[in-house]
């Protein structure tokens, strides 16, 4: 797998746990709020080798409780599985996150028994999506199939939308109350301009607005909380 980069610990991106952060490279999806478009529009560089990781797991091995697998999309790239069957040898928690477009691997990873943790980003209601990711063609059947998978697998999980003005409004927080309703854990996450995002001019709803959007969801996840407002 194609890692461009490493952040040695976090106490945030695995919910309880100490854990580092492995960025994949490459997404199928140009969403104009991606925070790491750098991982997404251009040609891979700075590559991770697989033994340098092996190096720093195993020297990790008691300080870190797990390995969080970020991008881009880890499963876009075809040997995700084998990769991630890679981290849990070394004995750590495994947390995946994913735009959900690739069911059929994930089916597998669950099968296996090779995450712990599946954060599943929802980029807008289904009438919405193609507006957020940025593909006017995009068929969303394979994240509908992958929310069933992530919901029915008994593996602890969190579903999160980042609202964006402009891209975003309430009816598609309706629509995604809808189809996630009953859903353990979701999050409507506050739009930060990372400085490396696809498309410039974007903004960030106000702190009212988001409460707004989370009482729009909560008609039907009644869980649903808004993250870094």
């Amino acid at each position: 797998m194609l890692i461009e980069g490493l952040q040695k610990t976090t106490l945030l991106d695995y919910p309880g746990y100490v854990a580092c952060t492995l960025f994949a490279h490459g997404c199928n999806l140009r969403c104009p709020f991606c925070h790491n478009a750098g991982l997404v529009v251009r040609k891979p560089e700075n590559i991770i080798e697989k033994e340098e990781l092996a190096a720093f797991l195993q020297k990790r091995k008691g300080i870190l409780d797990g390995v969080c697998l970020t991008g881009g999309e880890p499963l876009a790239q075809k040997d995700a599985i084998e990769f991630i069957e890679f981290l849990k040898s070394f004995g750590y928690k495994v947390k995946l996150d994913t735009n959900g477009f690739y069911p059929e691997r994930l089916s597998q990873i669950i099968e296996k028994g090779l995450v712990d943790y599946i954060a599943m980003d929802i980029k807008s209601g289904k009438s919405g999506y193609a507006r957020a990711v940025g593909i006017q063609d995009i068929d969303i059947a394979p994240m509908i199939k992958s929310t069933e998978l992530i919901m029915g697998s008994g593996i602890d999980y969190e579903f999160r939308t980042t609202a964006v003005k402009g891209l975003h409004i309430v009816s598609d927080f309706i629509e995604i109350g809808e189809w996630l309703s009953g859903a353990k854990r979701y999050f409507i996450q506050q739009f930060i301009d990372s400085g490396d995002i696809i498309s410039e001019g974007l903004e960030a709803f106000s702190k009212e607005e988001m409460q707004k959007l989370l009482a729009a969801v909560r008609e039907y996840i009644k869980t649903a909380e808004l993250r870094g407002v």
